[in-house]
């Protein structure tokens, strides 16, 4: 019998009562400020860390915050707007008065609470869906939220179990991140190396222009109230992998009135809005003939010079981001033209060469696949064993007397 078992045997062995979270918890009230004065104030060396909405986090001096009210105790701060989650802090603070945070008289009762509210995230989230644009939860959520209560013994146990649970998860996630980072690098580094390291008396430099065809916009006909199009939304691509993993029909009632493209298998497309995200695919055969949006380079190769997974290994390489970081421009949604995409220039050796080299990323590509493929599953699964087990340990039969 565990540690845990022999409490919960000797102080609740019927089951523990259930509250709300108001009814054990003080409330705690942030402080007004802009996202101007925010920016204006922000200083690395600030003893005061201030939460914002979403995940916008900045220290400052706090001097310079006006009207502050500092929490100088440990608590859990309810991320209410944009970002719906909890978090523990233990350092002065204090956050945006659009949220809220909760404290307690005793410091392990506050982290209890914390492992709660994170095991319960789903309900809240799904709480925010439908209250407008931005997801957000009412302070009537979390106020009225029933939890259970066990003596502070065993909430002890718990934490300190889910403490250590959660340093081993964090060390084990770090270091198969780092061994992803480094087998993708690895494979960067070889892909790019075998795109440019090739015999020079053979190969034309040419532009993406000049080695792919003319792709046309087509406007919607809707005299046919029959017709229904797939739409191809890149916006959901998986941007590791590169697969597109949505689509959603479009017919008379709901088509979009601006131009779109008709993608045939093949077809590469690139994200030219936000381009530096890498958002591009290679069109199969499901979606041959199927709907692109705008904000969408279509690069079809023109095979008699290029193939067209020369093309697809070029838009993949680091000098292609290059050349996509000095053309995009806007600040905060920047975007790169078709026209400057295409004035990308790529080496072109003869076909047979284009295929050589191209079989041997298919199988560079296979293998990293493999040996990475392993580590965001192997990621996952830990994250998913740490939730079991944490959901499992704040779970109690209620009692009602």
């Amino acid at each position: 019998m565990s540690r845990l078992d022999e409490l919960i045997a000797e102080l609740c062995p019927e089951g523990v009562k259930y509250k709300k979270i108001k009814q054990v918890y003080k409330r705690l009230k942030g402080t007004p400020i802009t996202a101007g004065k925010m920016k204006e104030i922000d200083n690395p060396n600030g003893e005061i860390r201030i939460f914002a909405g979403g995940k916008t986090v900045i220290n400052a001096m706090e001097k310079d915050i006006p009207n502050a009210n500092i929490t100088r105790v440990p608590a859990v701060l309810v991320q209410s707007r944009g970002v719906i989650d909890a978090v523990y802090y233990d350092k002065p603070f204090t956050f945006k008065n659009e949220m809220w945070a909760y404290t307690a008289d005793n410091e392990i009762a506050v982290k209890y609470l914390y492992y709660v509210l994170k095991s319960n995230l789903s309900h809240f989230r799904k709480a925010a869906l439908g209250m407008g644009s931005l997801p957000q939860i009412s302070l009537r959520v979390t106020e009225e939220f029933v939890i259970p209560v066990p003596p502070l013994p065993v909430q002890q146990e718990i934490v300190r179990i889910l403490d250590n649970f959660t340093e081993l998860t964090a060390e084990l996630t770090a270091e198969l991140t780092a061994e992803l980072t480094a087998r993708r690098k690895q494979y960067e580094y070889y892909r790019d190396l075998l795109l440019t390291d090739l015999n020079e008396d053979t190969v034309k430099w040419i532009s993406l222009k000049e080695c792919t065809l003319p792709t046309s916009n087509i406007k919607w006909s809707l005299e046919d109230e029959s017709t229904t199009y797939k739409y191809i939304d890149l916006t959901s691509v998986d941007r590791e992998l590169h697969y597109i993993t949505e689509t959603q029909e479009i017919n008379k009632n709901n088509a979009p009135s601006r131009a779109q493209q008709i993608v045939k298998a093949g077809d590469i497309l690139f994200a030219t809005t936000r381009p530096l995200l890498k958002r591009y695919c290679l069109i199969d055969s499901e979606y041959d003939g199927q709907i692109c949006s705008t904000g969408f380079c279509v690069l079809r190769a023109n095979t008699d010079i290029v193939l067209q997974k020369w093309v697809l290994y070029h838009i993949a390489s680091s000098s292609f981001y290059y050349h996509v970081e000095k053309y995009q421009q806007g600040a905060s949604y920047p975007a790169i033209s078709d026209a400057n995409v295409k004035d990308y220039r790529i080496p072109v050796p003869p076909i047979e060469e284009q295929e050589r080299i191209v079989s041997i990323l298919d199988r560079f590509d296979a293998l990293c696949n493999d040996l990475t493929s392993g580590i965001p599953a192997e990621i996952e699964a830990r994250q998913k064993q740490y939730e079991y087990y944490r959901d499992k340990l704040l779970s109690f039969k209620e009692v009602t007397a």
